[in-house]
């Protein structure tokens, strides 16, 4: 990895550098999230309602059968990181090989789960009839692509560990860019409905995952004769990012049963869920860039033993949260009408049905989005700390289990839409509350232990 392309992350002061690692690393992820829009969006202008539906109802689907793999990538994030802070560059390479292998592995046994699983899965969900066909359609076409989007956020980590986040934004621009022109060709010009844009979808992640693997140089440079499982070293990525796979998992499992409620109001509120769902997913994902950074500072200053750093990293990716997702917010809840008619025909009979029903979504999930974005920082530095198994707990029970509770209680009771979504801003406080307990508490015994271990090292209390 060059040089120049490296972020010092041990060194001066963090709310900059904080913002130069999230800001591209958010507009890399809002440039992923359009694969997903562009195929909202132009289904929902030229094929309808029903489409529209069609591909809304399989995002929860997806994200839990891809959310474990992904989760993984994680730890691939904090490894690289690790062996960076301590200038180990053969770790680096070893690392870097045994993580393109297993994203491959990973994406081949995905593929093969979602194209054979795909309809039953959504028969079990309770998608509608009328959605159903097309829904499966496009699900066994997208997961096509899904070994190369694994390979592609496996690749995408490991840039993330020097703190190179400007070149992936680069590759996404490309490859997003391809993937509206190939929506439209394959839906207007070809007719093929959810087909044309799942294979437009596919074709693009393709083009991603070749563009970031001829860029890796340095101590991450990819050899083809060197790509192997190092036991140790896929081991240890297993250990750090399973527990955020499974979370993932878990936490879709929810997401799952909240879909599944949803399709009980039928395809007009399938379809608004789904565009509010996707304005939303913006928000989420740029605040989700301060997530990787908080881990990714937080590793490199661990394993440089920067431990003055380690409260200042927290408060500043905190305000860098804030500053991020508070104006997203604002803004797609002011304009959030006008943002729901951007996926929906004109001429649609239910145009003005998906608006209003999109709208109550985005009121009680949209607007509050950025008490997410505090819950995920707090739970990016306690992961940060090596601490994988607990932040999965804490956020399985918070934000999942409570969720699921409520689905089974509050909104059974009251069986409306504002009842089922005000469960997601109460989940992300709890959950946030109990990540900041432990964070606390893992800060606290590490600090002990090195104190114990190495007197010269109390300049660490200075930060208290």
């Amino acid at each position: 990895m060059a040089r120049t392309k490296e972020l010092d992350m041990l060194n001066g002061a963090l709310l900059p550098k904080l913002m130069m690692f999230s800001l591209p690393l958010a507009l890399t992820g809002i440039l992923q999230l359009l694969f997903n829009a562009a195929d909202v969006i132009v289904v929902g202008k030229f094929a309808g309602s029903t489409s529209l539906a069609a591909v809304g109802a399989t995002s929860a689907l997806i994200n839990l059968l891809t959310g474990a793999f992904i989760g993984i990538s994680v730890g691939v994030n904090i490894l690289v990181a690790r062996y960076i802070g301590c200038r180990d560059d053969a770790g680096v390479s070893r690392a870097v090989h045994s993580a393109v292998t297993l994203s491959l592995l990973l994406g081949v046994v995905t593929f093969l789960l979602g194209f054979f699983l795909s309809t039953p899965m959504l028969e079990l969900m309770g998608t509608p009839d009328d959605v159903l066909r097309l829904a499966s359609l496009y699900l066994r076409i997208y997961f096509i692509g899904i070994p190369g989007a694994l390979i592609y956020n496996f690749a995408a980590a490991i840039l993330r560990a020097y703190g190179d986040t400007k070149r992936p934004l680069l590759f996404l621009a490309v490859s997003g860019v391809l993937n509206v022109f190939l929506n439209l060709f394959f839906v207007i010009v070809c007719r093929l409905d959810v087909a044309g844009v799942a294979i437009a979808t596919v074709v693009s992640q393709y083009v991603s995952v070749v563009l970031i693997l001829m860029r890796q140089t340095g101590p991450a440079r990819l050899s083809l004769r060197q790509l192997r499982l190092h036991p140790s070293e896929a081991l240890r990525m297993i250990q750090i990012g399973l527990p955020a796979g499974l979370q993932s998992v878990v936490f879709n499992i929810s997401n799952v049963m909240v879909q599944s409620c949803v399709n009980s109001f039928g395809a007009d509120v399938i379809a608004a869920n789904t565009a509010s769902a996707n304005i939303a997913a913006f928000t989420y994902t740029a605040m989700n860039a301060v997530f990787h950074a908080a881990i990714t500072f937080t590793s490199q200053n661990l394993g440089a033993r920067r431990y003055d750093r380690i409260w200042k990293i927290f408060w500043n990716c905190q305000l860098t949260v804030m500053l991020i997702g508070v104006p997203l917010c604002v803004l797609s809840t002011v304009f959030g009408p006008q943002l729901l008619s951007i996926y929906v025909s004109a001429d649609d009979p239910a145009r003005d049905a998906v608006i209003a029903m999109g709208m109550i979504r985005t009121y009680y999930v949209t607007t509050p989005y950025f008490l997410c974005g505090i819950m995920e920082v707090c739970c990016g530095m306690v992961r940060g700390l090596g601490k994988s198994w607990l932040p999965m707990v804490v956020t399985i029970f918070g934000a999942c289990v409570m969720r699921i509770v409520w689905i089974y209680t509050i909104f059974a009771w009251k069986h409306t839409l504002p009842a089922l979504y005000v469960s997601y801003p109460i989940s992300w406080v709890i959950t946030a509350a109990m990540h900041v307990v432990c964070f606390v508490y893992f800060w606290k015994c590490i600090r002990r232990k090195l104190e114990q271990t190495a007197p010269a090292a109390a300049d660490i209390r200075k930060e208290s």
